[in-house]
């Protein structure tokens, strides 16, 4: 009871405080009044016990030497860590901070002895691998004192040191005594230095190496931040002079294949230096200097010594590497797209320029197009540059030999569109059509290859040789994308022409049959525009009577439709279907008009002579001879020659062969006339000269009609923008002078090089 009692009375008395201040009865007697508060300071300050600043100090200076020599520390880092807690709250920072670091410092000057103890001459790569080992150890033991060190002196680095920037903070300060009193000793520099670049050389000669010692040594490079002026700067130059004395060598004891995948070899292990242990700012200006050595410094020698070869043999892994290696290098894709397109000129102008390959250019040229799409595509990368310079390039050699490429691309596909080619299929044809555009395009001699290929579908369309209608309109629609409607329009014409005949056939024949007299000849008739065909020059033969009259039948019966039309019959182009009894059997003989008509000779007597049949078939001579030596000399021998001789001669005579065998019913006999001479070939290349001077004299007069007046330069500047085919100058200045003679232009009288227009 006493106790509560107590209790009672302390809580009463403590009930006229607030807060342990005295409250005046006036105030306490007002509930409703203002209240003020008095804060006094403490009576006595706190101080530390005496010796309490040097006792503690010694404590600590106790602990971080047992942790720099590695023995156990007496007391408990909690304490330690009290310790410097207390002496930094009784502001004795600033001396506890400078007593660190001064004991650092004397650790760290003791430090370098042990490596004084190496001779510094003539070390062999044991011992210098050995320093390299007592470094490390070195710099690992001091980063372990230093953290511990740090975790104890945590507070004063936390307080003290964060709020002062011009001091370093602990781990930095260990940094800096570490550099200064180890590593920027010259001798231990230069033998620590010498012995990462010794390493590094064994591990590119190809000897292993402790790549964990020599992270750790650019690892405390870095951290110290010597690396770049003690280590780069030295690894950079050798280095330089490693590769560049190694692309010397190499370049004189390689094959250029060998040589860029030891390239390629070298950067991939640079690389994963950089990644293993090199500091990584290392990275740029060291595959610099491997790409400036190895490659930069070879660029052209690498080309000339093995691009051609590669691109022969096809190698398209080894021109990948290249192409990949190259465009690292600064101005390397310049020189190798230079390079690609002499390369395309040099071999294509091998397959154009040579008339002995004229029989494959074709077929030569499409294959080194699909080789180089294969190269850009896989090795290049599609690079644009490189498909232009082959565009620029294909253009270049195609027009080196004029004419004569767009003549035998019409050639060939003449080969391709006849029925005689069954090797493709339809989508082969398509995709063939497709290949051979892409080659006509570079051509500039456009109108050549019209020329041929209107000469040649003509030949296809008369004789029914054509192999796909499909495939020969496909191509029609390709030249029409191509050049434009105007340089289809005849071609689409011929066509044309064939559609209307049929009708007109059709519609013959049903006439033939209410014909009184319908004959026993079955007569076919092909209608062609004179305008949209070939020129053929007419021959007039004498044919049978009975071929006369079916003539004179049609003629009846076509111009009773079409009045005003003239029909000029083009005996060169007629074929026939005979049939023939020898002493064994009978055969249907498939041969041209001219044929049929030596061959009709032969029911009127057994043997004539040349002289005899050319008077009575009344045939030009030449094509007579033709004639006859399908007839007497070729496979098919249904005439005897005498005397037997490969060509026909004057005085030579012929006679029926009854004796002749074939295994086939219906034979076809070649047809002569069919085949193109060296003559026809002239005189198609003369007809497309010959057009192309009236396209030059209509654009000529066109430009001046608009112009009025033109000096000589700026009509011929104008000129070559209009023409779609290559002229040479000397050529439009005789058309001007031409037109200047008939008198659409006139010369200035003051400027000779001026015209004006004659309307």
């Amino acid at each position: 009871m006493a106790q509560e009692a107590q209790r009672k009375a302390n809580f009463s008395e403590l009930a006229g405080h607030t807060n342990g201040l005295t409250k005046p009865a006036s105030l306490a007697s007002k509930p409703g009044g203002s209240r003020k508060l008095v804060i006094k300071n403490f009576k006595d300050k706190p101080k530390l016990p005496d010796n309490y600043t040097q006792d503690t100090w010694q404590k600590l200076q106790e602990a971080v030497n047992a942790i720099e020599s590695s023995t156990s520390i007496k007391y408990n880092l909690e304490e330690l860590y009290q310790a410097v807690e207390n002496l930094c709250s009784y502001k004795v920072s600033h001396t506890l901070y400078k007593q660190l670091r001064q004991v650092c410092e004397e650790h760290m000057k003791a430090q370098i002895n042990q490596f004084r103890e190496y001779p510094f001459i003539n070390l062999n790569s044991l011992d210098s691998f050995l320093f390299l080992k007592k470094v490390n150890k070195c710099w690992m033991d001091h980063c372990r004192q230093m953290i511990m060190i740090r975790s104890i002196f945590l507070f004063l680095d936390r307080t003290y040191v964060l709020q002062n920037s011009m001091l370093l903070s602990i781990w930095d300060m260990g940094l800096d005594l570490f550099r200064s009193h180890v590593i920027s000793d010259r001798l231990v520099q230069s033998k620590t230095i010498d012995g990462i670049l010794q390493l590094i050389d064994k591990e590119r000669s190809g000897e292993a190496v402790d790549r964990s010692l020599l992270r750790s040594l650019l690892s405390m490079l870095s951290d110290l931040q010597v690396y770049r002026e003690s280590f780069e700067v030295r690894f950079l130059e050798e280095t330089n002079c490693l590769y560049a004395a190694e692309g010397q060598r190499l370049m004189q004891e390689r094959e250029i294949p060998e040589y860029l995948h030891h390239v390629n070899r070298r950067l991939e292990e640079e690389v994963d230096r950089v990644i293993t242990y090199l500091d990584h700012g290392t990275h740029k200006p060291l595959i610099a200097c491997v790409e400036k050595q190895l490659l930069g410094e070879h660029l052209a020698a690498i080309l000339q010594k093995g691009l051609k070869n590669m691109l022969d043999e096809n190698r398209v892994p080894d021109l990948t590497l290249m192409y990949q290696l190259f465009s690292r290098v600064k101005g390397g894709q310049l020189i190798l797209l230079q390079h690609w397109g002499e390369y395309i000129k040099s071999f294509g102008s091998s397959i154009v320029v040579n008339p002995e390959k004229d029989k494959d250019m074709v077929q030569e040229l499409l294959d080194f197009k699909d080789k180089v799409d294969h190269i850009i595509d896989v090795c290049f990368q599609k690079n644009e540059k490189f498909v232009n310079m082959m565009k620029e390039s294909f253009e270049t050699f195609i027009n080196k030999r004029a004419n004569k490429p767009a003549e035998l691309i019409a050639k060939y596909v003449d080969s391709k569109l006849r029925s005689g080619n069954k090797e493709a299929t339809d989508e082969e044809l398509e995709r063939f059509l497709d290949k051979i555009m892409i080659i006509f395009r570079f051509i500039h001699g456009k109108d050549v290859f019209e020329a041929f290929y209107k000469k040649d579908l003509a030949k296809r369309l008369l004789v029914g040789k054509s192999a796909s209608v499909d495939s020969e309109k496909s191509m029609l629609s390709k030249l029409k994308h191509e050049c434009g409607a105007a340089f289809t329009s005849k071609l689409e014409g011929m066509f044309k022409d064939m559609e209307l005949s049929k009708d007109v056939m059709i519609q013959f024949k049903q006439y033939m049959q209410n014909h009184s007299d319908p004959g026993s000849i079955d007569l076919t008739v092909n209608i062609l525009t004179m305008g949209y065909w070939p020129t053929y020059t007419p021959m007039d033969v004498h044919l049978p009577a009975e071929m006369i009259k079916l003539q004179e039948i049609f003629k009846t019966f076509y111009l009773g439709k079409h009045s005003g039309r003239r029909l000029q019959w083009q005996s060169t182009l007629g074929h026939a279907v005979l049939k023939a009894e020898f002493k064994e059997e009978k055969k249907e003989l498939q041969v041209s008009l001219f044929q049929t008509l030596v061959l009709l000779m032969f029911n009127e007597g057994d043997e004539f002579s040349l002289e005899d049949i050319k008077m009575a078939t009344g045939i030009e001579d030449s094509e007579l001879r033709r004639t006859l030596q399908s007839l007497a000399c070729g496979k098919a021998r249904v005439l005897n020659k005498m005397p037997k001789s490969k060509d026909v001669e004057d005085g030579d005579k012929f006679s029926f062969n009854g004796d002749f065998k074939h295994k086939l019913y219906r034979i076809k006999i070649n047809q002569i006339q069919m085949k193109e001479t060296v003559e026809e070939q002239v005189n198609t290349t003369e007809r497309v000269f010959q057009d192309r001077q009236y396209q030059i004299d209509a654009a000529i007069v066109r430009i001046m009609k608009m112009r009025k007046t033109l000096t000589h330069n700026l009509l011929v500047s104008e000129l070559y923008n209009q023409l779609k085919f290559p002229v040479k100058p000397g050529d439009l200045k005789k058309r001007i002078e031409s037109l200047i003679d008939r008198d659409y232009m006139e010369r200035d009288k003051e400027n000779s090089k001026q015209y004006h227009y004659l309307a």
